[in-house]
């Protein structure tokens, strides 16, 4: 029994390292690992599944490992970026992102628990039916709940132009919904008692077909992108590479010499005559309500002839708020003829970065706010017009929410602009894992995104998510890029997360089912006659 049950942990650690494995580490993901993802779930099924039946607690258990170790090994980026910026130790740095993994491991939890009670009235192999829409329900209730959908399963195939077609239509979750089906198939090898081999010769011909097909796609889809005229519009990218702490951190009495300096540098490229020139998310002093920001700025565009949607801090006078103000992390637009157009306040905040949520709980994790900066979120998805064409502007972590970047298409956006600063990173998985998110968003709704950081990945994505043009990682710098409008609307764009909803809505009715074989088979139990005697 002992063995058996180490058998079964063994499974759902090794699945925890598979999702590890399946994306970035510390650069773009090697093709070998990509491979991965096609077997990644699969050794947590079998551990639920295998022979002898669990208890519900058993399959929550195994499951809340799995998830607890991809956690700790997907988002380690969380302890350097606690004790370096939030005034903590290395060992409190990794005490926060171990509550981080212990919290977010609770959805593998659920995912087991779910499989448990299906498993309690189903056979293993109609399970494993289920076991695909069960993942994209548990997805869809992180990015909803917890507001944290980082690396869902789908985005670990980002690269493979023949499974990316599912995305304009259902979104990164039909993409998770494809590789946990898979996943399903080769399971069943273990799992399945009789003709096993067939569901696992599909599942593996499937991954096969998937992966391959994917390979060759991509290099016919580089050959007829090197065919294609040139971009017929121009942007100029600002890569700021300010130091977010310490000495070299940029301070109040900076911002004049750091206005000049990004300026002149973006002057650089004026002579390709850019439709906008972009400024990262950063940490420059630049204020929205400062008149020597505003002028700088106007000066630039007009010289330039050019729009531009920069990065700096919205300040709103307000005596019911903290300090007697409001602090919004803003993207200002200003239009070529050098007028000061509005600006965008950032509507999704960073929990524990740009707020302390339950303050009275969190105060430990209080000095990461300070540094960052506390900020009040937005209220609108404001699309920005300043030559007649839309842009649709999300700051930082707002690109890894799917169903809020499609509303700025929705309301009109042409492009997509992501301004980020994802220096407080440095050389962690995070930046790439967050360029991935960003490349889906440029996927599902068929748009350029032109993406601005401080310190890297900054760059041009074309509507099927390649990266074309990039800026060289911790440098300043300022680079051209080509990018077009578009305006044809996706399904994904119009109707959003309806496939993952309606995966939610089957799981719910397997539930239903199963509550209500539950119920009768405890009405028939009762209503037996005893056994004579």
């Amino acid at each position: 029994m002992q063995a058996v049950w180490r058998r079964r942990w063994m499974l759902a650690l090794v699945s925890g390292v598979l999702q590890v494995l399946i994306f970035p580490m510390a650069g773009p993901v090697p093709a070998w690992r990509a491979v991965l993802c096609w077997l990644a779930l699969a050794p947590l099924l079998v551990a639920l599944l295998d022979t002898k039946l669990l208890k519900m607690r058993e399959f929550g258990v195994l499951g809340y490992g799995c998830g607890i170790l991809w956690y700790l090994g997907s988002c380690y980026w969380v302890m350097p970026t606690m004790y370096l910026y939030g005034g903590m130790s290395k060992p409190a740095g990794f005490g926060i992102l171990l509550l981080f993994a212990l919290y977010l491991g609770l959805y593998h939890a659920l995912f087991g628990v779910l499989i448990g009670f299906l498993r309690h009235f189903w056979s293993a192999g109609y399970v494993l039916v289920a076991s695909p829409f069960v993942w994209v329900a548990v997805e869809l209730a992180r990015a909803r709940i917890t507001s944290f959908p980082w690396d869902q399963l789908g985005v670990a195939q980002v690269d493979n132009p023949l499974l990316t077609l599912l995305a304009p239509w259902g979104g990164v979750y039909a993409m998770s919904f494809v590789i946990a089906a898979v996943n399903a198939l080769v399971a069943s090898w273990w799992i399945l008692e009789k003709n096993s081999w067939k569901p696992v010769v599909a599942g593996v011909s499937l991954a096969i077909a998937l992966q391959v097909g994917g390979w060759v796609k991509e290099k016919r889809d580089e050959g007829y992108l090197h065919s294609l005229p040139p971009a017929k519009q121009h942007a100029i990218l600002l890569q700021g590479n300010l130091s977010e702490s310490g000495p070299e951190a940029p301070r109040n009495g900076d911002t004049d010499s750091l206005l000049t300096a990004f300026v002149q540098q973006s002057l650089g490229k004026a002579d390709l005559l850019p439709q906008v020139i972009i400024w990262p998310e950063s940490p420059a002093p630049f204020a929205t309500s400062d008149p020597k920001f505003r002028q700088m700025i106007g000066i630039m565009t007009q010289a330039a002839n050019s729009a531009a949607i920069i990065g700096a801090e919205g300040i709103e006078l307000d005596s019911a708020a903290p300090g007697g103000y409001k602090a919004y992390n803003s993207a200002a637009l200003f239009a070529a003829d050098g007028s000061y157009r509005g600006h965008y306040d950032k509507v999704h905040l960073v929990p524990f970065g740009e707020y302390l949520p339950f303050p009275s709980l969190f105060q430990f994790a209080g000095g990461l706010v300070a540094e960052v900066g506390r900020s009040d979120p937005g209220h609108f998805r404001t699309v920005f017009r300043p030559d007649g064409h839309g842009y649709g502007t999300f700051i930082c972590y707002e690109s890894i929410f799917a169903d809020e970047v499609r509303q700025f298409v929705k309301g009109g956006a042409e492009v997509l602009v992501n301004i980020s600063n994802d220096g407080w990173y440095g050389d962690t998985s995070a930046p790439w894992q967050h360029l991935n998110m960003a490349r889906m968003r440029a996927i599902e709704n068929r748009r350029w995104v032109l993406r601005d950081t401080n310190t890297g990945v900054t760059g041009a994505i074309d509507p099927y998510g390649h990266l074309r043009e990039q800026a060289p990682r911790h440098i300043r710098t300022a680079i051209a890029v080509g990018f077009d409008y578009a305006d044809k609307m996706t399904f994904y764009t119009q109707f959003g997360d309806v496939f993952a909803y309606g995966c939610s809505l089957v799981v719910i009715t397997f539930l239903a089912y199963g509550a209500l074989r539950v119920k009768q088979t405890a009405s028939s139990a009762t209503a037996q006659p005893p056994p004579a005697h």
